[in-house]
């Protein structure tokens, strides 16, 4: 294909038919800044926010839900995992279902479904039916999300979508600045449940917007098939992989619930890439990867969105459970992360535009990873007083890191593949986020439990407890931040266990630290040599198949 060519199939995407019977291209062409523009990013953005709200919110309510629901730490992660091994699962479904059966249309599905889990989570009495809540919410959010990005790529040209992606990214980021302050102030208030309620406003308006204003679109040349069969294997891989990691630290890797569960998992997903080389409708097709950006964007999104998935959420139990920050205290503590996102995201992604993905990127990556080292040197603190000269340069520089970072990464994977891609290209690239974000909560998640259970005992072996006492404290450390001095311990020793259960979490949150720049760094080390140099190919797009 020729340049010429490459630059029509991009700047006249395969519309279909849009609201009131005209075709998307004759309300307003990719890349004009019209009313359908901005009708088109309001509506994205919009329904992209019930996501980072429900996260951001979600992650300063934990340690409240847990007491309230009296969850264990395995629970505690499944209601994390239900939810990504869901949106992991079916999210490839969701791009290339937006691009056979329209954008639009799967698009305000996902968001009716979401809708629909975030009620039943809103009035979830225990945490086994809020587990089963995340899962409809997750379901939601796979075909929910491929389509915010899909329909902004397929709408805007080259040479403007990486300002719209910036302007997707910042906005979503600052929405979500008060994600973790109404997340505090609810639970500290008893409100948890809010943290879900929340998104039905949001998403009815979503829904309203998409379908009186929002074009319609789709690849119309597409004769692909949704491979079922695909992403059953990939769903129940995930899950039982997530499930033997999960469960490891409680009955050790040898256990037959443990073992077989891994193996049955990795079966799965081997068994689902031999489906896909001998599919001819592959929810995957694997040649896409013979793209080296695409590739390579999409192994930094595997490394580093990992990283950012256990490291916030361990950082929100640390500062609740074990710095005595109260949960409203905690949200306030995100705020500089949030700002400097929100405020770097759009520059970052004109920045991209300008002169190449390759040096935002290893700089973000860089500096990201030098954030969680500078709070691994943080012990455990007198509380919220300690908060500027402890957890601020990190939490600061987390954010200078990621909004340099996430918009040029974006932007590279949705520029890698033709326009008539674009929702599966997406599709991949989320799955592979949430995929990390799976894979890393529960790996290691199992290996920060069994961490802090081995600190807890090797700080108290000199102490001489009973019997009893050693197991109830183990039975304890199952609780992860919400453990407490069991009963059985002496009361003259409850002071000094205390003590011990506090340092052993900050011992196994320094691992998870380590480990995550540790992934981090390797994806800084991709960008430098995958990602390529100089700037942005004009008409194709860096590394177009």
């Amino acid at each position: 294909m020729s340049d010429s060519e490459e630059k029509v199939t991009c700047d006249m995407p395969p519309y279909g038919v849009a609201t009131g019977g005209k075709a998307a291209s004759e309300l307003s062409g990719p890349g004009e800044t019209g009313a359908t523009g901005r009708w088109v990013l309001f509506a994205t953005i919009l329904a992209s926010s019930m996501v980072f709200i429900d996260s951001s919110v979600l992650s300063v309510a934990l340690p409240a839900l847990q007491a309230d629901l009296e969850a264990s730490g395995a629970q505690l992660l499944w209601i994390m995992n239900a939810y990504l091994v869901m949106l992991a699962a079916f999210i490839l479904v969701g791009g290339s279902a937006g691009d056979v059966l329209g954008r639009r249309r799967v698009f305000m599905t996902g968001i009716s479904l979401f809708l629909a889990g975030s009620l039943s989570a809103g009035l979830a009495p225990d945490a086994s039916l809020l587990i089963g809540a995340r899962v409809i919410q997750g379901i939601g959010g796979a075909l929910m999300i491929p389509g915010s990005l899909s329909i902004i790529t397929a709408f805007f040209s080259d040479d403007r979508r990486g300002r719209a992606i910036g302007t997707w990214a910042a906005v979503t980021a600052a929405v979500t600045v008060f994600g973790p302050l109404v997340g505090g102030a609810l639970a500290q208030a008893g409100l948890w449940r809010v943290v879900f309620l929340v998104n039905i406003p949001i998403g009815i308006v979503a829904l309203l917007v998409l379908y009186y204003r929002v074009p319609e679109s789709r690849d119309e040349a597409s004769d692909r098939r949704i491979d079922y069969p695909g992403a059953l294997l990939m769903a129940v891989g995930l899950a039982c992989v997530t499930y033997g990691f999960l469960s490891a630290p409680g009955l050790d890797f040898h256990h037959p619930r443990v073992s077989v569960t891994l193996a049955a998992g990795f079966f799965c997903l081997v068994l689902f890439i031999v489906v896909e080389v001998k599919s001819s409708q592959p929810m995957v097709p694997l040649r896409i990867f013979r793209n080296k950006v695409f590739s390579g964007a999409n192994l930094i999104t595997l490394f580093l969105y990992g990283a950012l998935s256990v490291v916030v959420f361990f950082l929100a139990l640390n500062l609740v459970q074990i710095q005595g920050y109260s949960p409203l205290i905690a949200g306030l503590t995100f705020l500089p992360f949030a700002i400097m996102l929100a405020s770097l995201s759009r520059w970052a992604g004109s920045l991209a535009d300008r002169i190449g993905a390759r040096l935002p990127i290893v700089i973000g990556t860089l500096v990201t990873a030098a954030a969680l080292l500078q709070m691994s040197t943080i012990g455990v603190t007198r509380g919220p007083s300690d908060f500027w000269t402890t957890f601020f340069p990190g939490v600061l520089l987390f954010g200078i890191g990621l909004g340099l970072t996430v918009t040029p990464l974006t932007t590279t994977v949705m520029g890698a593949l033709d326009t008539q891609m674009v929702g599966m290209a997406s599709g991949i690239n989320n799955a592979v986020s949430r995929t990390a974000g799976v894979f890393a909560t529960a790996i290691i998640g199992a290996l920060f439990m069994m961490a802090f259970t081995g600190a807890v005992e090797d700080r108290t072996a000199a102490l001489g407890l009973s019997d009893q006492a050693r197991r109830d404290l183990r039975k304890e450390a199952a609780r992860l931040g919400d453990a407490s001095v069991p009963a059985s311990v002496p009361r003259e020793q409850a002071e000094r266990v205390d003590r011990d259960i506090k340092e052993g979490f900050v011992y196994a949150f320094r691992v998870v630290l380590f480990i995550a720049a540790g992934m981090i760094l390797v994806s800084t080390v991709i960008a430098a040599t995958m990602i390529g140099d100089g700037g942005r190919r004009r008409g194709g797009g860096p590394g177009r198949t």
